[in-house]
């Protein structure tokens, strides 16, 4: 894939407060990529910085090639939507949408018109240009920011948290919405988003961030499958964590396991080189399931008792209690038809397999 943003050794310094600490990133053209993490994380600042609305204490800037030190935002090939749509409320859909072609001279008014309307049809908004805007409904009001930033065709559209007002079905329609629309133009995304789930569905490659640095770039199915430390293991969905003993390490790692005696799992599964002496294995609810009564499995089993129950419709939580474990093991179960609920207090086994484990320093 063909590079178009790379920032080197980028600092940025608000007085004393070190809001990016030595960011080195690359993001190829028509990549869906986010940027990941806490609040007060750094991810806003990089994404405003790549923007060209804040400007950097010390690295390198460069979009296509060219080194971004001095041009400002209105000259790099970005725009932006906002948390806030920014829409003008006193103007229609398609007076929103034209705004930024108000001073491109080379373009008459029949040719920014089909402009427009290309853009609104785009986003699934056709034949709402006349509607007023303030008569939009926030998921319309998003895709109107949309239509506007994509009418000047930049070579990457950046997008700050603009699915964060939305309610949770809207949110998860326009996930998708915006996954259609990034491979149907073609152009970089550079997401800024607090929310796991959303990173994972809409990304090609994730950034997490922790306190101004990068703490994983990868895919997301190697983000959760195999974080490179228990920071990101937390942050990224949830996880159970045991205490580990690493026994031998080679091609395969030997440990023995709270709860679990000893296990031999594939290298590839500690996801940075390991030491023998203490460690954390970690393992997904998704990957457990309790036994129920007159069911059988050649995984491995132990013996366990119902600590609590969380019903969800689809899926069922459970907390259960192992021998020699201090925290109940979070268990995450599909509801098929047939199978009963079990109820805290019950006794159960837990099914496990070695190899869903992830070993962490």
């Amino acid at each position: 894939m063909t590079s178009l943003i790379t920032l080197k050794g980028v600092n940025k310094y608000y007085g004393d407060y070190h809001a990016l600490r030595d960011i080195d990133l690359t993001i190829n053209e028509g990549e869906f990529f986010s940027l990941l993490g806490p609040s007060g994380c750094g991810k806003t600042t990089l994404l405003r910085t790549i923007a060209g609305f804040e400007s950097v204490s010390d690295g390198v800037v460069m979009i296509g090639g060219k080194d971004m030190a001095g041009v400002s935002a209105n000259l790099r090939p970005t725009n932006m939507v906002f948390q806030s749509y920014a829409i003008f409320p006193h103007l229609s859909v398609a007076e929103n949408v034209a705004f930024g072609l108000r001073k491109r001279s080379d373009l008459d008014k029949a040719a920014k018109q089909a402009l427009v309307d290309d853009a609104l049809d785009m986003v699934g908004l056709g034949g709402f240009g006349a509607r007023a805007a303030h008569a939009l409904s926030g998921g319309q009001r998003q895709r109107v920011a949309l239509a506007r930033a994509l009418i000047l065709k930049p070579k990457v559209l950046l997008l700050d948290e603009p699915l964060s007002a939305l309610d949770k079905k809207m949110r998860e329609q326009m996930q998708v919405e915006l996954i259609r629309l990034q491979r149907h133009v073609g152009i970089t995304f550079i997401l800024v988003t607090h929310d796991q789930e959303e990173a994972l569905v809409m990304s090609d490659r994730i950034a997490v961030m922790f306190e101004g640095r990068i703490g994983q770039l990868d895919d997301p199915e190697t983000l959760y499958r195999r974080p490179n430390s228990r920071k990101v293991a937390e942050f990224i969905g949830k996880m159970n964590f045991l205490k580990a003993d690493v026994k031998a390490v080679g091609d395969v790692i030997d440990l023995d396991v709270a709860g679990l005696g000893k296990v031999r799992v594939a290298a590839e599964q500690a996801p940075e080189p390991m030491n023998t002496g203490p460690a954390v294995a970690g393992i997904r609810p998704e990957t457990l399931a309790v036994l129920f009564d007159g069911e059988t499995t050649v995984r491995k089993l132990v013996d366990g008792v119902v600590d609590e129950v969380v019903y969800y419709g689809d899926m069922t939580y459970y907390d259960v209690r192992i021998a020699g474990v201090a925290q109940p093991l979070n268990i995450a179960m599909k509801n098929l038809i047939g199978r009963p609920v079990l109820e805290v207090g019950e006794k159960t086994r837990v099914v496990w397999d070695e190899r869903s484990l992830v070993v962490l320093r």
